[in-house]
């Protein structure tokens, strides 16, 4: 109503969300986007390092790293368009959904079968948790999440 940008993210994205963070993944969401419904929904999933309004995203991504203590090596970091190049280009693991930008995709590892705001999340989530013999945990199923 007041000509904001609505942000989706899907409910599954939520679930797989608050699920790594519970087993103890770290979460931040860099976001262009500049509205408090984005730090009020991912607060509720556990996810505390939200950087809203963000303008070069590599910098918030060095102060994450310099916060946190984790080397760019060992990020995953999902975009979707020209904004998220560089930090793309400069993460362990970049992501794209099936819909992101050409430039995107040419940076990008793993491209999702899944569009943005649309699973990829749950989509990345999901496979590093099995990977790592998290997923389907009985601690994971005995979980309330929050989604």
């Amino acid at each position: 109503s007041d000509g904001s940008p609505v942000r989706m993210v899907n409910i599954k994205d939520g679930y797989a969300i608050n699920l790594a963070v519970k087993a103890g993944y770290s979460v931040a969401i860099i976001t262009g986007a500049d509205t408090d419904n984005i730090r009020l929904r991912f607060n509720r999933l556990g996810v505390n390092d939200i950087y809203l309004k963000s303008r070069v995203k590599i910098n918030d991504l060095n102060d994450y790293m310099e916060k946190t203590g984790y080397k760019a090596e060992e990020i995953i970091y999902a975009g979707d368009d020209l904004p998220d190049y560089q930090v793309m280009q400069a993460v362990g693991l970049a992501v794209a959904p099936a819909n992101a930008a050409p430039e995107i995709k040419s940076v990008a590892q793993y491209i999702s079968h899944k569009n943005g705001g649309d699973g990829v999340a749950r989509d990345v989530i999901e496979q590093v948790m099995k990977a790592q013999g998290k997923w389907m945990t009985p601690e994971m199923l005995s979980s309330t999440a929050v989604f």
